[in-house]
């Protein structure tokens, strides 16, 4: 059997159970363009009605396009979608020093990453936790909590930390999760398309999948973590940041050699739920950079002094 023929026969099908509210079939049918031409057929033919087909066509486009990539703006509000739902369990810390510093620091780090603009610019927020751990949504917002600033005992091992951060998104590696969860904007089509053959308790079952769907996103992202080639590549372009601002790379083994040692107290929380061990990322930095410990610059240990005091002085 032929693939359009197929396909066809999946738009058949599926119109036949949309009557009785059940759209699953035509949504799969991988190809939207010839969805719409089997609804047509199938339009004619009596089977559905234009209102019924007309929700199949459109089925069909949504789920096409959950496989291409985002554009800039997609990423962008999706980003933002996925930071308010990470502030739920890591609220903002009320530092507007430390926030600022961290953001000029930030700023000054992702120009000289591969990608130096996003849809909505690079933003970086410090977290109101003890939990070792930061966070990269899409397009460019970069948490850091509190916990993750106390394992860094100067600016370069800070900035070792966030052009870490700035590598993922660099590399759109929050996409790989995020992606898995655009079926929840084509379902959102389908449900409301679909309302007008179904009930109101089929209605707020299939709502409650797809609040379910974008919490599958929000875990992938702060428990689940990147892949330890992801981290690996993050890394390596951590490096190349920092070389090109003008930071010794051999600050991110020694920030990385020191969480591990507090990790290891850790219980397993935070950064080493969502990234691989600590010691072997240090491991594999040195090797790459094959560098001495730099002795931090006074005038940059001043400005981290400064501004992260409220923060550090709770160590």
């Amino acid at each position: 059997m032929s693939r359009r023929h197929d396909c066809r026969l999946c738009v058949l099908m599926s119109g036949a159970v949309l009557v009785s509210g059940l759209v699953a079939a035509a949504v799969f049918s991988g190809c939207s363009q010839v969805s719409e031409a089997g609804a047509g057929i199938a339009q004619a033919a009596g089977v559905i009605t234009p209102s019924e087909a007309k929700s199949i066509t459109r089925s069909a486009q949504a789920v096409e396009k959950t496989w291409q990539d985002l554009t800039p703006e997609q990423e962008y509000y999706i980003g933002r979608a996925v930071a308010a739902q990470v502030f739920q369990t890591y609220p903002p810390l009320d530092q507007p020093q430390a926030n600022e510093y961290l953001n000029v620091l930030g700023q000054s780090l992702a120009i000289f990453s591969d990608r130096p603009e996003t849809f909505g610019g690079y933003h970086f927020l410090l977290l109101n936790s003890d939990e070792i751990n930061a966070f990269a949504a899409p397009g460019g917002l970069v948490l850091v909590t509190r916990g993750m600033v106390r394992c860094c005992r100067n600016e370069d091992e800070l900035a070792a930390v966030l052009a870490h951060e700035i590598s993922h998104v660099e590399k759109k590696h929050g996409l790989s999760a995020i992606k898995q969860g655009r079926l929840t904007n084509a379902f959102t089509i389908i449900a409301s398309e679909s309302a007008k053959q179904m009930g109101g308790e089929e209605l707020a079952s299939l709502t409650r999948e797809f609040e379910g769907s974008v919490s599958d996103v929000v875990m992938t992202l702060t428990t689940s973590g990147y892949s330890r080639k992801q981290e690996s590549n993050a890394d390596t372009a951590a490096v190349k940041i920092l070389r090109r601002a003008g930071y010794p790379p051999m600050a991110m083994v020694t920030m990385l050699e020191r969480m591990d040692e507090r990790l290891a107290n850790a219980g397993g929380l935070g950064f080493a739920k969502t990234h691989p061990p600590a010691k072997d990322r240090a491991d594999a930095v040195r090797a790459m950079i094959q560098g001495a410990t730099p002795t931090p610059e006074p005038a940059r240990q001043q400005r981290f002094a400064a501004a992260m005091q409220p923060i550090t002085a709770g160590k």
